[in-house]
């Protein structure tokens, strides 16, 4: 677990400098350790007519209809229209619109993410996660989704909790042995704790509510 982290898929020696400088973060090991600040229930899909601005952070999935350019070149930005079975929602980008421009496929189908605003009576969503829904569906499987911190620097190298999470899931993938135990097995036994792996891959990829403080509190134990 102590390889450099450039060596994990996705990331390479440019993002492995960032994470170095932002997070802290040198080897998988580091990773592995990089615990998320939240965790957010992602099993329920919105149709976008069923949308509300008053609604907290969402997900929905449907098809992009068209992506265009708006504002002057000093203010531009990417405006994507999300589409279901049931309506039309516009994705708003003001950063990175020249990256995004060649990312978003026209006709590709999206899972989306984010908290639904409004503007002139319209609704929104402002920088919303994405990810192509074959994608969003090759991921290990968890009722609840981890958020982890970034910096704006990060943000801005367009490394997000969704990017970071999509490393965690190629250091897992990769695991060829279980992570060794660090507590004697008396005290695991007395105190009906998970093993460490099971905690490791649990704080990171909950299967319920029930097994997430069970790995919370099995990591608040000397590790």
């Amino acid at each position: 677990m102590e390889q450099d982290i450039k060596y994990l898929a996705g990331v390479g020696p440019k993002r492995a400098e960032l994470l170095a400088k932002e997070l802290n973060i040198h080897t998988f090991s580091d990773l592995l350790y990089y615990f998320p600040f939240k965790h957010i229930d992602r099993t329920k899909f919105y149709a976008i007519r069923d949308i509300h601005p008053i609604d907290a952070y969402i997900q929905v999935r449907g098809r992009i209809a068209s992506v265009r350019k708006e504002g002057t070149p000093h203010k531009e930005r990417l405006v994507a229209s999300l589409t279901d079975h049931s309506g039309t929602i516009e994705l708003v980008f003001f950063k990175g619109v020249k990256y995004l421009t060649q990312s978003i496929k026209q006709g590709g189908d999206y899972v989306v993410f984010g908290k639904p605003t409004e503007f002139n009576g319209q609704l929104h969503f402002i920088h919303p996660e994405m990810e192509l829904a074959e994608k969003h569906e090759e991921g290990i499987v968890a009722m609840l989704q981890a958020h982890y911190g970034t910096t704006e620097r990060l943000k801005n190298s367009y490394i997000t909790s969704r990017v970071i999470g999509r490393m965690m899931v190629s250091l897992w993938q990769g695991l060829k042995t279980e992570i060794p135990e660090t507590l004697p097995e008396e005290l695991i036994k007395s105190q009906r704790l998970l093993s460490l792996h099971e905690a490791l891959f649990n704080i990171h990829f909950p299967q319920t509510t029930i097994l997430l403080q069970k790995a919370q509190q099995r990591l608040n134990f000397k590790i």
